[in-house]
């Protein structure tokens, strides 16, 4: 299912939306016995997972000699997402983070499968994006992409967002198994290892996709008399859970769903919450859905919600 993040402005009181971007982002892999000196039964990669955020190295740090993270290496050792959601969510919370994005790959074998985030939005405060996905088999492989900024320093073309282009994409080590092949055995790495470039066999340090980042447009900030702040609700399309940011700032109070048909389906007091917000919705049925948000003020706004 493709992740889209929908942008919501309330309208509060003196400043502006800040200036967004939309971006097709789809990478195709590469993983052949010629470059990669064998090919494993089975091959083929976990989903495509990340964020944008805004701090370098705020999702993967690629120079710390410090532990990685569980959520990479649940991700690098089985292809987990879970524990890396939750760590995405964190920094949510913290303002650190704007939004998580997974996507599966089509097809599931190894070489040449694809995977594409539709419309993903990107917020100045939050450029830069960082995705993963595991080599699978692999003791603790995985290739990735690590704080890409979409800003340009050109704000005459594209409101100061970069115009479509594509990059290659290389494998890591996560330095947490020492296995040396694609079927190792499990073996400890411990303590754990900084990240590396996969450059010996049976990678051979060679790429292993492509990315391309295809800009769609964008919006200009405008000097007006109100103040708009961002509510992030994604996916949307959904099928079991949505996530709400940005509720703090919003002063966000009351979340209620109702049918198209006026019916209450959810209804969640969101006084003393934190800035993020997970909802399960897997109880709900397929169709279409109004998500109505009502601040501290009384003030409320109205969107709709897909549910697959």
């Amino acid at each position: 299912m493709k992740k889209i993040t929908v942008i919501i402005c309330l309208i509060i009181t003196q400043t502006v939306c800040s200036q967004t971007a939309l971006y097709d982002i789809s990478i195709t892999t590469l993983w052949n016995a010629e470059q990669h000196t064998t090919l494993p039964d089975g091959a083929h990669w976990s989903p495509l997972a990340g964020a944008t955020h805004n701090v370098p190295n705020g999702i993967i740090d690629f120079e710390a000699t410090a532990p990685l993270t569980n959520g990479i290496k649940d991700i690098a050792e089985f292809g987990g997402t879970i524990n890396f959601r939750n760590e995405i969510d964190a920094k949510i919370s913290a303002g650190t983070a704007h939004q998580y994005l997974q996507q599966g790959f089509m097809p599931f074998a190894g070489n040449g499968s694809t995977a594409t985030l539709t419309n993903v939005s990107v917020n100045e405060n939050f450029p830069l994006i960082t995705l993963v996905s595991m080599v699978a088999p692999s003791p603790d492989w995985f290739i990735a992409v690590n704080s890409v900024n979409l800003r340009s320093a050109n704000p005459n073309t594209n409101n100061g967002w970069k115009p479509t282009f594509s990059m290659d994409v290389f494998a890591y080590d996560a330095g947490t198994d020492s296995g040396t092949d694609y079927t190792s055995d499990d073996l400890v790495t411990s303590p754990r290892a900084p990240i590396a470039l996969i450059s010996e066999a049976p990678i051979m340090g060679h790429k292993m996709a492509t990315i391309t980042f295809t800009f769609k447009s964008s919006t200009l900030s405008t000097n007006t008399q109100t103040q708009a702040m961002d509510m992030y609700l994604s996916p949307n399309p959904a099928n079991d859970n949505i996530t709400f940011s940005n509720l703090a700032q919003m002063n966000v109070k009351h979340i209620d769903i109702f049918s198209v048909l006026g019916k209450l389906y959810k209804t969640v007091d969101t006084t003393g919450t934190k800035n993020t917000l997970r909802m399960d919705i897997s109880d709900f049925n397929s169709g279409v859905y109004i998500v109505r948000l009502t601040d501290g003020s009384g003030n409320t706004t109205k969107r709709k919600l897909i549910v697959n």
